[in-house]
């Protein structure tokens, strides 16, 4: 079965860490992008990798604080989130493109807060 599963999500306290995993299942992951929604608002592009560039994209407020890599061995890619900010509070899904296809996990929430 194609698809993919996020793990990793929950409570923080602002400057805390959280370790996000999108493991996939049913193809090779080697392009693979994060994103985040709150209420209301639109989903966006929080980082994005190609595995054969192995250079990681990020959107500006969480350059330097968030790190993207694919574990080549377990088929997942792991977003680092070091430094949290409230204003990192939200649902965070991976999202592939497979054989011309959208392919979306099924979110896991980030919760940033005293």
């Amino acid at each position: 079965q194609v698809q993919l599963v996020e793990s990793g999500g929950g409570l923080a306290q602002p400057g805390g860490s959280l370790r996000l995993s999108c493991a996939a299942s049913g193809f090779y992951l080697m392009d693979m992008s994060w994103y985040r929604q709150t209420p209301g608002k639109e989903r966006e592009l929080v980082a994005s990798i190609s595995g054969w560039v192995p250079k990681a994209n990020y959107t500006d407020s969480v350059k330097g604080r968030f790190t993207l890599s694919i574990d080549v061995a377990k088929n997942a890619a792991n977003l680092q989130m070091d430094n949290l900010k409230p204003q990192d509070t939200a649902m965070y899904y991976c999202y592939a493109r497979v054989s011309d296809r959208d392919l979306w996990g099924q979110g896991t929430q980030v919760a940033v807060s005293p």
